[in-house]
């Protein structure tokens, strides 16, 4: 008899046989997730009585640099309508851009990993053409593209594509060769691996280019917002700083930073919720 017959009948014989170590293990995780918020708010904690006890030292009657955490909050109250029309704005540049980046990145990236043949052709082009900052084409893309709001697409892109791109290659080229070879023997066609075998294997990678790929996406979208945007975060952060409005200009970074921890809090959420079988 085997041990996992005799596992399932002592739990049918004794119904809170194995409950415990289940109980137990929800109560450990749970413990963690509380310890875990308890140290992140315990260091925002610090790091505002720094940001408070270093505004002492500091004039705030003039025009302060490091503004006073409460002059801050003041800033970001009277400037949350603003902040809004400028976060959507920002976002009919950064949804495009990025959705675009993930599924080109994704389709190109297993393609390329699965086939030999695009692989050693694309891949030479790719550690040439990847590692120059996407900053450079701002203003060229400035200079080509009709509308100011097409060329931050296409950096907000460009910026995203490429650690999508390599992680869905690594993610394909991770694969054991037997399940291909599995995948065959089956009867799949090209398409019906990469889609039913390659891609779900691959999701992992794929998500850590997608977490990658958002954080360069913010980054190049304030980058681009700098250049010629009437509008947008990047935007409200330039223009009060360069009216020395540093209350506004603070409270314009915080906010940036709160949006885009709350995207990237989403998209983990979603790799979570999608890669079930890693929980």
């Amino acid at each position: 008899m085997s041990k996992a017959t005799l596992i399932m009948e002592n739990s049918e014989t004794f119904p809170g046989a194995g409950r415990g170590a289940e109980d137990g293990t929800i109560s450990d995780a749970r413990t963690r997730r509380v310890l875990v918020a308890w140290e992140a708010l315990a260091f925002w904690a610090f790091l505002l009585f720094v940001w408070q006890a270093a505004s002492f030292f500091i004039d705030q009657q003039t025009n302060p640099l490091l503004p006073a955490p409460m002059t801050v909050g003041k800033a970001l109250l009277e400037s949350l309508p603003e902040l809004w029309k400028g976060t959507v704005s920002s976002f009919y540049i950064l949804a495009p851009g990025y959705l675009f980046a993930v599924v080109a990145g994704t389709v190109l990236g297993l393609v390329a990993g699965v086939l030999p043949g695009l692989g050693r052709a694309f891949f030479p082009f790719a550690k040439v053409v990847s590692p120059i900052p996407p900053t450079v084409y701002i203003p060229y893309a400035i200079a080509v593209l009709p509308t100011f709001r097409l060329s931050a697409i296409f950096v907000v892109f460009i910026g995203a594509f490429w650690p999508i791109f390599h992680n869905a290659a690594a993610g394909a080229h991770a694969i054991d060769a037997h399940y291909r070879d599995n995948a065959r023997v089956l009867g799949f066609t090209r398409f019906e691996t990469l889609t039913r075998v390659v891609f779900p294997a691959s999701l992992p990678h794929i998500f850590a280019g997608m977490g990658v790929g958002l954080g360069f996406s913010f980054i190049l979208l304030t980058v681009a917002e700098l250049f010629g945007a009437n509008a947008g975060l990047g935007r409200f952060i330039q223009y009060y700083a360069d009216f020395a409005d540093y209350p506004k200009m603070v409270a314009g970074i915080i906010y940036t930073g709160a949006v885009t921890w709350l995207c990237m809090t989403l998209l983990d959420a979603l790799r979570h919720r999608a890669l079930f079988w890693l929980r």
